[in-house]
């Protein structure tokens, strides 16, 4: 298996490729730095080596000139977190994110920033997986996986113990999970990193470990309701209103039934759960939770 590549290794140059502003830039925001304060100590490190005659900075200048353009706080953690990027671009394996979640917790706005941030270009949803296995599996043979994750009920016999939404819900995962193992395990095997989102990965479902890669698995949540609700509405503006918000929202007693059943499994199972009331906020966390479960795989090791 050749050895993964994320992105470019922490870009404070050398004697073959001079720094770059854009670079440490991009590093930068990927650490979670706004991208005008990215830009300005980019374009600070730039002048620093100019007026020194050099091409290249030191971890220890760029701690210097971080502390004095973004501050004491902020400068040391940008400074941590550009380190620590760049041990896990150093990892030998591929690195796979999944991210779960009830429907309306902004999984695939947060999946698709942390692939950005961690170089990764591909990424997943489990309701892709689920629209392919609707063309080979009819609704007599597989019926829960016709419906919507909360609607998923209506395809169970009307004897159901518990609640037939946690339930259908729970049955349609079973199905969809057969298709997030294979992919997972394709990832292994051509040695992709990935990132992954879907209502469907629900812990204890899904692997909590894959031989030969560092698999990540967070869970987001939406405490407040009204803020659950606005994120249908925004989601509604952002594509044109094909999502069919106020069908969301005449069941979204159902989906916060559904993410009840999924955050406590979550915390049953070990697994992360992210607050996601502020999207910059949960993509800032997610990094986090990943850098630090690539330092534990790298110790362990």
């Amino acid at each position: 298996m050749s050895q993964p590549r994320h992105s470019e290794p922490l870009p404070l140059g050398n004697e073959d490729l001079p720094y770059s502003k854009g670079l440490m830039a991009r590093a930068l925001i990927a650490t979670g730095v706004p991208a005008d304060q990215a830009y300005g100590l980019a374009r600070r490190i730039e002048l620093d080596l100019a007026e020194a005659g050099e091409s290249a900075a030191t971890l220890e200048r760029l701690d210097v000139l971080a502390r004095e353009v973004l501050g004491e706080t902020q400068g040391q953690r940008a400074v941590d977190r550009l380190r620590r990027l760049s041990d896990l671009q150093q990892l030998d394996v591929p690195v796979v994110v999944m991210i779960g979640g009830s429907t309306g917790t902004g999984k695939s706005t947060v999946a698709v920033e942390v692939a950005h941030r961690l170089g990764i270009n591909r990424v997943a949803s489990t309701d892709f997986i689920r629209q392919t296995m609707r063309a080979f599996f009819s609704p007599e043979f597989m019926p829960t996986i016709h419906y919507s994750s909360f609607e998923a009920g209506k395809a169970l016999d009307e004897e159901v113990t518990g609640d037939p939404t946690v339930v259908g819900f729970v049955e349609q995962c079973r199905h969809v999970c057969v298709g997030v193992d294979a992919a997972l395990h394709r990832s292994l095997t051509e040695g992709w990193s990935m990132v992954l989102e879907g209502v469907h990965l629900v812990p204890g479902l899904v692997p909590r470990t894959l031989d030969g890669a560092l698999l990540v698995h967070v869970v987001l949540e939406i405490a407040d309701e009204d803020v659950h609700r606005l994120h249908f509405h925004v989601r509604d503006g952002a594509t044109g209103g094909s999502r069919a918000m106020d069908k969301y929202l005449e069941r979204i007693d159902d989906i916060r039934r559904i993410q009840t059943y999924v955050s406590g499994r979550a915390r049953r199972e070990g697994v992360p759960v992210v607050e996601n009331a502020n999207v910059d906020r949960a993509i800032d966390g997610v990094m986090g939770l990943v850098m630090d479960a690539a330092e534990r795989f790298r110790e362990s090791r």
